[in-house]
């Protein structure tokens, strides 16, 4: 009988820090360059659009030594019928045996390693001395994005939340953002200011480093309010139409890919390839190409970056088999047998 370990999203928040998971999205970005890990091609359905779909991203991470997939379904109508919007699991298996390792909540392992893909996007390519952070978008999301980049940017003095169709929003999540950094990551920061934008153009004008998560499927940010210099990393679009930033933008900077054929069909450059704002030839290099020192990624400090990130199973394989030795060590999770 083949046991498998079934691990929960407390389970998970029990098991990883953000410090370890940045170093797990961070490796296996450096894995996928050097060709150790591959992805795999996404599977997307829409049961009706814009109501609820569900997509399965695969992958295999050679110097782990496991394979897995994560399914994640949407269904808007759920919270009227007290269910989550959103389900997730990731499924890690043996790339030697094919033997099933565990499965995880995919909810807790998403959130962390796409702040750590955020985060490691802007260390990577933003200037090093950057003192102000832009999160567009008061979701789910928003908390691991100001976590994570607080966690690699020791000089950011102020961070701004800007949530352009429901401002009020922002300001609930700015009220509450300080204490739950220090209580979910151990992150205090005394002299760090907090502050809830409703002037986007201006917000993002003053900042340094641009986040963007959102589910926008038009422009929130126009190239205009672009200063030299801006950092931004698009994580929001991950599945065909949508789209955060104005094409105009991504065509005159420096970008860069979490995995280039996924953003291509999938990512915040889908929209700007298909009208034609550039080519994919405009694609300096993937973010763990940048890591491993095959391309430069910001080159001087005017240049303005972008970071497209459309996600991949990869991080949540490799923060899934990290949870689960850490559970297993600590008797954590439920085990069974097939």
């Amino acid at each position: 009988m083949t046991e498998i370990r079934i691990l929960s999203a407390k389970d998970v928040a029990a098991c990883l820090t953000m410090d370890e998971v940045i170093d797990a999205v961070r490796a296996t970005y450096e894995q996928k360059a050097t060709g150790e890990a591959e992805a795999w091609p996404m599977v997307y359905h829409a049961f009706e659009p814009g109501v609820a779909d569900m997509d399965i991203k695969s992958g295999v991470l050679g110097g782990a030594g496991v394979f897995g997939h994560k399914t994640v379904a949407w269904f808007s109508e759920n919270p009227a019928r007290g269910l989550p919007d959103l389900y997730g699991i990731i499924v890690v298996l043996s790339a030697e045996t094919g033997e099933p390792v565990g499965v995880v909540d995919g909810a807790a392992i998403t959130g962390m390693r796409t702040g750590a893909a955020g985060a490691l996007g802007a260390r990577a390519l933003a200037n090093p001395e950057a003192e102000s952070l832009l999160m567009v978008g008061a979701g789910h999301q928003a908390l691991y994005q100001i976590a994570a980049t607080l966690a690699l940017f020791d000089g950011i003095e102020t961070v701004r939340v800007a949530n352009p169709h429901n401002p009020e929003r922002a300001r609930a999540f700015v009220e509450t953002l300080p204490g739950k950094l220090a209580g979910q990551f151990g992150i205090e920061r005394a002299g760090v200011r907090f502050e809830a934008v409703d002037d986007l153009e201006a917000a993002v004008e003053a900042s340094g480093i641009v986040v963007t998560a959102t589910m926008a499927t038009s422009p929130l940010i126009e190239a205009a309010w672009v200063r030299p210099g801006t950092h931004l990393s698009c994580m929001g679009a991950d599945m065909p139409g949508k789209q955060e930033i104005a094409p105009a933008i991504i065509a005159s900077a420096r970008l860069f890919t979490d995995d280039t054929a996924n953003c291509a069909s999938n990512g915040e450059i889908e929209r700007g390839l298909a009208e034609g704002a550039f080519g994919l030839d405009h694609v300096l290099g993937e973010l763990g190409d940048v890591l491993v020192g095959k391309v430069p990624g910001r080159t001087s400090a005017e240049d303005v970056t972008v970071f497209d990130s459309a996600g991949t199973a990869l991080l949540d394989i490799a923060c899934a088999k990290i949870a689960l030795d850490a559970a297993a060590r600590r008797g954590l999770g439920t085990v069974a047998e097939l």
